[in-house]
């Protein structure tokens, strides 16, 4: 299918693992929906050169969604340098026992556990990052592959989802317009003869003018039409794909709005039926349209 006619969840998940010397890379990207794109780094210090020319790539993949990015080594066993004591550190910290075990004789010299643990006493083996930063960014482009793939098969599934409302909510419209203009008649009719028995003088013209008025306020073709007109307008959004839950989002509204118009509107029981079951049904699409990018 053509990456362009894709629709894309926010919700995604991608890890990936990457061997290098010494060790393994493990690189995992999580997403849930959010109105803009927000990305938590989590990843050693050692890396944290990295994180700008990480989120670069990010950002021009990712568009929406609140994104956890963790990116780890793993150091294989036996593969880590002889290190060394730091002969500085050591001399003072026997200077101090001496010093302290002077004050108080009683106190308990230092052992050898307590120098190795000590902080910065041993030599520290630093993970060269620099080296590292194409078997990371490389990764990296191999996730983002995996989890636009993850995004891409969710995002299929709530397009099929919405496409099936949809259907649904032509049924109902292209259902409910041909009755419009024999209830428009027959309500007329139905008031012209209240209108005459309300007025002593059964006067044409005045009852032709509130009948007018009347229709006027209680006509719900142009809401069907603006209707119709909006749902071609999505149909048309998720068929073309890409980056669509703002657009869609805001179709949604238009929807609701329309629906409630009919509603009030109607004066008929099935009409206000149809404007139940659209507003049933968009809001059930906008909880989907919330999950797309």
């Amino acid at each position: 299918m053509d990456k362009l006619a894709l629709i894309y969840s926010m919700t995604g998940y991608a890890a990936v693992t990457r061997e290098v010397p010494h060790g393994s890379l493990n690189l995992e990207l999580r997403s849930v929906n959010n109105r803009y794109l927000d990305i938590q780094f989590r990843l050693p210090d050692e890396f944290r050169s990295l994180e700008s020319s990480m989120r670069e790539l990010l950002t021009a993949r990712l568009s929406r969604g609140k994104v956890d990015f963790r990116l780890g080594f793993s150091r294989l066993a036996g593969t880590e340098d002889l290190q060394q004591l730091n002969p500085e550190l050591l001399q003072k910290l026997l200077e101090l026992n001496n010093t302290v075990r002077a004050a108080l004789p009683d106190a308990r010299s230092l052992g050898v556990a307590d120098i190795l643990r000590w902080p910065g006493m041993l030599g520290v083996d630093t993970l060269p990052a620099e080296d590292l930063r194409e078997p990371c960014m490389e990764l990296l482009r191999v996730a983002l592959d995996e989890f636009a793939a993850a995004r891409a098969r969710e995002g299929e599934k709530l397009k099929a989802v919405l496409l099936e409302r949809l259907g649904r909510m032509r049924q109902l419209t292209t259902a409910v317009a041909p009755r419009i203009p024999a209830l428009l008649a027959a309500f007329q009719e139905k008031l012209r003869l209240r209108l005459c028995d309300a007025m002593v003088n059964c006067d044409d013209d005045r009852i032709r003018q509130e009948l007018a008025l009347f229709a006027g306020k209680i006509d719900v073709d142009e809401e069907l039409s603006r209707l119709q007109t909006h749902l071609d307008e999505v149909e048309r959004i998720l068929l073309k794909g890409g980056a669509a839950g703002k657009r869609l989002d805001f179709l949604m509204q238009e929807l609701n709005r329309e629906a409630n118009t009919l509603g009030s509107k109607s004066a008929d029981a099935e009409v206000s039926k149809v404007a139940m079951e659209l507003k049933v049904l968009i809001e059930q699409m906008r909880e989907q349209v919330q999950n797309l990018e």
